[in-house]
């Protein structure tokens, strides 16, 4: 027999049941959520500036809460606990408190210590950015009066942000013409090209043949032999960089000598050589023209191309992402400069330092985004590494502002977000998505490509409100770069990151 229609009244009575009924549901399991969480501490907690971005914090866990924890583990035990000469569950209070005192005593502690910070995160009395100078193990649990330990954190720069809407920023142009194409498939033709003996002074584009004596102060401090050199306006060692490299060398011929002044890197593991100026003096055995590759098609399907135009066409996107790489960073440039001469701090030379690994790994992770090669973010690298504390010190401003900036206009970083760019270093990479994540994962960058991704949002917002004023695309020149080194063994030596300093401990420990 079919079922009677139900009549409007009864429809909104049992709706108006059911929604009565979900309300009670959630309110029973709000309920049950709050008792399954321990209830807040009694503590006072004293903080005091000790440094640049740096707090001492005091914190006081009242007695009251000490006494509770210890009588909810010691009746847990009594419940339980196996004391020989009696039944499990059945032996005197007092004898299970003497027997279990230790065992309880540090359970209580790691509790309350736990709880504690949490609290102290929660309450955002401290906004911490590094582990805090702690040892729980050197922390005592009192057996009269409130628990008390001390520390010093690293914590986030404290600043007003200035007005960041409206800015003016000067921004990048440059249409790609046929013209350009022809160029750069000139360059790239030449760069693949076959060097060939010159007998004429060396100029910009020639190959030179040469040895190389590295000296400090009129002492030689290392020598390479038959290096050959490109001739490119700057010249980047694994350790040094020569700036005027091209201007200095163009003009020399076989058999001549030139002295150049190289810049160490400010990360060289001997301190009395970081950032020194040395000598490099390049006699020349031999100059080389170059003879440009010919578009044959067994060369071009050594780069992944069935034709020229393929190759053309390769090159104009190239060459166009590298100007809206130019743009972005230019415009964040500005934007970061602004911010950061408008709010200034200072900065712990133990976090910089800490830093400069990471700051290393975004800038990776940016080029890789934006469709620069391997071969050409290897080249960059180099320089960047040279110039790791100082870019270091401005990247963590930059990041200061921009997070605070996020935390105001409350932007966040999804799920999709995430996808969305481990989809395009996929794409850019050759990679298949799973695997970039799994080389993220693996390598513990997921922070720094979500914090990437924050700070990126954050700065899209300011750009939008941005006011925008065309300048003509002036290109950056990359330096040649070559694995010799000016100073023996003294390979760049970048700050190692925490997890890196403990697995170094325990190796060490292990070989012990």
């Amino acid at each position: 027999m079919p079922e009677r229609p139900l009549s409007e009244g009864q429809k909104e009575s049992e709706s108006a049941q059911g929604e009565t009924g979900v309300a009670e549901i959630a309110d029973q399991s709000a309920a049950a959520e709050a008792e399954l969480k321990p209830r807040r501490l009694n503590m006072t907690v004293e903080v005091r500036d000790v440094g640049p971005c740096r707090k001492h914090v005091r914190v006081c866990i009242d007695r009251s809460d000490v006494d509770q924890r210890l009588n909810e583990k010691i009746s847990e035990l009594v419940r339980d606990a196996f004391v020989p000469g009696y039944r499990p569950g059945k032996a005197p209070r007092k004898l299970v408190e003497k027997r279990y005192a230790k065992e309880v005593a540090d359970q209580v502690k790691g509790e309350l210590l736990l709880q504690s910070l949490e609290q102290l995160t929660d309450d955002k009395r401290i906004n911490p950015i590094a582990q805090p100078d702690f040892d729980p193990l050197a922390v005592e649990l009192p057996k009269e009066g409130p628990l008390v330990y001390e520390f010093d954190v690293e914590v986030a720069p404290e600043f007003e942000l200035p007005e960041y809407k409206g800015l003016k920023i000067k921004r990048p142009v440059r249409r790609i013409t046929e013209a350009d194409v022809d160029r750069f498939l000139s360059d790239f033709l030449r760069r693949n090209g076959q060097a060939v003996d010159k007998n004429a002074p060396a100029a910009l584009g020639d190959v030179i043949v040469a040895d190389i004596t590295f000296s400090h102060q009129g002492k030689e401090i290392n020598r390479s032999t038959g290096v050959a050199i490109r001739i490119d306006p700057q010249l980047a060692f694994k350790d040094g960089i020569i700036r005027d490299f091209g201007e200095k060398i163009t003009g020399v011929q076989a058999g001549e000598s030139r002295i150049l002044d190289l810049v160490l890197a400010q990360t060289l593991s001997d301190p009395d050589l970081r950032g020194q100026t040395i000598e490099a003096r390049f006699d020349v055995r031999a100059v080389k023209a170059i003879q440009p590759a010919e578009p044959t098609p067994e060369f071009l399907r050594q780069f992944g191309m069935e034709s020229l135009e393929d190759l053309r066409a390769y090159l104009r996107r190239f060459r166009e992402r590298e100007v809206e790489l130019q743009q972005r960073k230019l415009a964040r440039q500005q934007v970061t400069d602004y911010l950061a001469r408008t709010a200034q701090w200072d900065l712990p030379p133990s976090l910089v330092a800490r830093q400069a690994r990471r700051t290393l790994q975004k800038m990776v992770l940016e080029l890789q985004s934006a469709g620069v090669s391997d071969d050409e973010i290897r080249n960059r690298l180099v320089i960047l590494q040279q110039n790791a504390i100082q870019e270091t010190e401005r990247a963590l401003k930059e990041q200061f502002v921009l997070q605070k900036i996020a935390e105001v206009e409350k932007i966040e970083v999804t799920d999709d977000d995430v996808a969305e760019e481990i989809d395009r270093i996929a794409e850019q990479t050759g990679e298949t998505p799973r695997r970039v994540r799994a080389r993220i994962e693996k390598d513990d960058l997921m922070e720094s490509l979500m914090g990437q991704i924050l700070e990126r949002k954050a700065l899209d917002l300011v750009l939008a409100h941005a006011e925008y004023e065309d300048v003509e695309y002036q290109p950056e020149q990359q330096p040649e770069v070559i694995e010799e080194q000016a100073v023996p063994g003294a390979t760049v030596e970048l700050p190692e990151t925490p997890e890196e300093e403990e697995a170094s401990s325990s190796e060490e420990t292990a070989s012990n």
